[in-house]
């Protein structure tokens, strides 16, 4: 049957309803009973011993499936817990409260009370004595009520998505219990959970494009953050010692499966510690929620298996190039080597890149996608990290890691820089490798040197990606499928 026809024979339905004095969106019915709650507490209970319970439930949900026979009808109402049959005779409701059944939709919400009984076919079931229309749906759903499968129109329409399709809703309830374990793992270490400004006058802590507005009142523009770790790091200062916070984060760059311009950032720093202290934190906070919630140190993602037993392996940049990326040692050493590498690859080269920033471009290329058990990539060149405590034993190179599982970065951290002198001259030799324009060199947060000249305890501090950390443990293949609302090109 056509949409059209359908929407047509719904309105009809409403007018009918209309006319005979029914209300269609009432809001006196109070479901006191959960399809779950009923399940677990009465799902194993045999029909006689039903037949003895006296209590009287009280459910509603959206119908899901509607058979009517004339003098009886079947319903199953899912609510946010799950689905439970009900059961609806006309010598019990009484003929003119029956009547109402012949007018109800797929879609359409549905209160009803009564007891419990069992169904020839075993199926749990309630009895309803009364029912009550909630809220009557106009359209019908997707593909006939059987599932929602086209991609673009689950994204689009995610309430759509998640009333048809059960397993999308338990992804994002495992979300939830994600970020709620990772939290209570850093609250029961003392951490301070805090909230840093959305919009700031200068988008710093990372080097992403960010998006920008305009505050009319204070008549100046202002950015999206594209990380809170400078607001953070002031908050060290003032003496806030173990801070973190989970809050979003916005990047004006590429939408793909592995990017959402809008995503999830955990972010927290550790006064006294240093970034190998974090990958400790790191390895086993993660294989604690996956153990805690998942039930399992190992866990499939997309048919690979993936072990999150701590310790990790842990490998610096140039020792996973030549493990991994199979670079010749010449490459680690000359800049000239890694420059014709970095070509050979078909990588795009501006012609000013330092030779770290070569090699992480090497890297980025020819090891990432390799690195598919959690793997720690340490000693990140200071030229690509601006705000890292340098080695003590090999200045060039930072005290900086990120975790790869899956060949995807899902955190980044490192040993904080709090020398103020130091920053104050990355800050000014990254501004003027963008260009020195007046935009960029805007971007120097001065009130963060400031902050930073009164002093910073020795910090490590880190990022974890949640959304890309779902995923994996949710086995999505798409960070869309883990987010609920993600950004869509416009329909042609």
């Amino acid at each position: 049957m056509e949409e059209s026809e359908l929407l047509g024979q719904r309105r009809e339905k409403i007018r009918a309803l209309r006319d005979s004095g029914v209300e269609l969106f009432p809001n006196d019915f109070r479901a006191e009973h959960t399809s779950l709650e009923i399940i677990e507490q009465y799902g194993d209970w045999a029909a006689e011993a039903l037949q003895d319970l006296d209590t009287v439930f009280s459910c509603a949900g959206r119908i899901m499936a509607m058979r009517n026979f004339g003098r009886a009808a079947f319903a199953h109402l899912q609510d946010r817990k799950g689905r439970l049959q009900v059961y609806l005779r006309k010598d019990l409701l009484g003929e003119e409260s029956f009547e109402l059944t012949k007018r109800l939709d797929v879609g359409d919400f549905l209160g009803v009370r009564g007891r419990l009984f069992r169904t020839k076919t075993g199926e749990l079931t309630i009895e309803a004595s009364f029912m009550q229309l909630l809220a009557k749906s106009y359209r019908p759903l997707p593909e006939k009520w059987h599932g929602l499968t086209d991609v673009e129109t689950r994204y689009r329409q995610r309430y759509l998505d998640l009333i048809v399709n059960a397993q999308v809703k338990e992804i994002f309830y495992k979300r939830n219990e994600i970020i709620q374990a990772m939290k209570t793992f850093l609250l029961q270490r003392d951490f301070l959970e805090v909230e840093t400004p959305m919009m700031q006058h200068i988008p710093g802590g990372a080097t992403a494009r960010p998006f920008k507005t305009h505050h009319n009142t204070l008549n100046r523009d202002l950015y999206l953050r594209v990380a809170p770790e400078l607001y953070l790091k002031r908050l060290v200062v003032g003496g806030l010692e173990r801070v973190f916070e989970l809050n979003r984060n916005f990047r004006n760059e590429g939408v793909s499966s592995q990017h959402n311009p809008e995503f999830t950032m955990l972010e927290f720093y550790q006064s006294y510690s240093t970034y190998e202290d974090l990958m400790a934190l790191t390895e086993e906070m993660i294989g604690a929620v996956a153990e805690g919630i998942l039930g399992s140190h190992t866990i499939t993602y997309q048919g690979v298996e993936l072990d999150l037993t701590p310790p990790w392996p842990r490998v610096t940049l140039k020792e996973a190039l030549v493990q991994f990326g199979g670079v010749d040692g010449t490459v680690l050493s000359d800049k000239t080597a890694a420059s014709r590498l970095v070509r050979k690859l078909g990588l795009d080269l501006l012609g000013d890149e330092s030779h770290g920033e070569l090699l992480v471009k090497v890297f980025e290329e020819a090891v990432e996608p390799k690195l598919i058990q959690p793997t720690f990539v340490t000693e990140y060149p200071v030229e690509v990290s601006p705000l890292a405590r340098r080695k003590g034993d090999d200045p060039k190179v930072t005290e900086r890691f990120e975790l790869f599982i899956m060949g995807r970065e899902i955190a980044n951290g490192f040993s904080e820089l709090n020398d103020p002198e130091d920053q104050g001259r990355r800050f000014r030799e990254q501004a003027a490798k963008k260009g020195g324009e007046e935009e960029e060199v805007a971007f120097i947060d001065e009130d963060f040197l400031n902050a930073l000249e009164y002093g910073m305890p020795p910090t490590a501090g880190e990022g974890i990606g949640i959304d890309r950390l779902v995923m994996i443990m949710t086995d999505s293949p798409s960070i869309r499928d883990v987010i609920f609302f993600p950004q869509m090109r416009e329909k042609s």
